[in-house]
């Protein structure tokens, strides 16, 4: 991955230390599925769609954090 090589990030990882493959990637895309189907403010400009960055975020990081660690 060569945004992973570069810039701060590889300075604060080592290279051996990299996480890469098919797995990995099925388990990225299937967070980034989760977060379009369950927040629909992702997915599509709608009535749910929020006015503002701030509670565009707050909603988002509810969501994250009632998915994640609950």
């Amino acid at each position: 991955i060569h945004y992973a090589t570069t810039g701060s990030y590889a300075r604060e990882v080592p290279s051996e230390m990299h996480l890469t493959g098919k797995i990995f990637t099925q388990r990225i895309e299937r967070n980034n599925l989760t977060l379009r189907t369950r927040i629909k403010r992702l997915a599509r400009k709608t009535i749910c769609f929020s006015r503002s960055i701030e509670l565009h975020e707050k909603v988002i990081g509810a969501f994250i954090e009632r998915h994640h660690f609950n």
